[in-house]
């Protein structure tokens, strides 16, 4: 085993460390957070950060870098407080990473790879079209994690669309028949495949 610590990690080359660290924690959701701005500017950008925090309410959240530099996303959330965070799936990989690269805020992601918006309901936040999972987010709240000044920011589920075919029985979303993709580090994209299931665990 190679071992690192605190002082090994703080002296690494900048992409080393930050690809080691990244894939550290494992594998992370892949997603795409589709935004509007009050001027009418779409946005779509890849996240690795979502997370489940509770299902009563049903609220999600996100980490955002530092505001030192524009971030679109993060935004257009706190004018409009609407979101959506759409599923990456196997058959647009390379567009959805490719909604990493800096843009100008005058210039939509969409127009730039071959993901398209689309619009359901009364969202006024683009989704991404045919995600196998697409979620409408009201913004709730923020909290700003001062160790390294990056932003939990926090939403309710307002509208959960899942194709029909991945929703299982009990409630489960399958997304391995989805091609739902997870990411390992930073640019590393694996499409899992779900080959176990166990009950719910009691104490023996």
């Amino acid at each position: 085993m190679i071992k690192y610590n605190t002082n090994n990690i703080k002296e690494l080359e900048h992409l080393f460390k930050i690809n080691l660290i990244n894939s550290a924690t494992g594998y992370k959701s892949a997603n795409l957070i589709g935004t509007k701005s009050v001027n009418g500017q779409e946005n779509v950008a890849v996240f690795s950060s979502v997370v489940h925090l509770g299902s009563n309410p049903a609220l999600l959240g996100f980490i955002c870098r530092p505001t030192t530099v524009p971030r679109h996303t993060y935004k257009n959330i706190i004018e409009t407080k609407t979101y959506t965070i759409n599923h990456i799936h196997q058959d647009i990989l390379e567009d959805a990473h490719h909604t990493s690269a800096k843009y100008p805020e005058n210039i939509s992601e969409f127009n730039k790879t071959n993901l398209q918006p689309e619009y359901i309901g009364n969202c006024t936040a683009p989704f991404v079209k045919n995600a196998p999972v697409q979620l409408e987010l009201k913004f709730i709240e923020e909290m700003n994690i001062v160790a390294n000044d990056t932003i939990l920011v926090i939403g309710e589920i307002i509208n959960l669309y899942v194709k029909e075919d991945l929703l299982q029985q009990d409630g489960l979303i399958d997304l391995s028949k989805g091609k739902v993709a997870a990411i390992n580090g930073l640019d590393a994209y694996a499409v899992p495949e779900t080959n176990i299931r166990f009950e719910y665990q009691r104490p023996k």
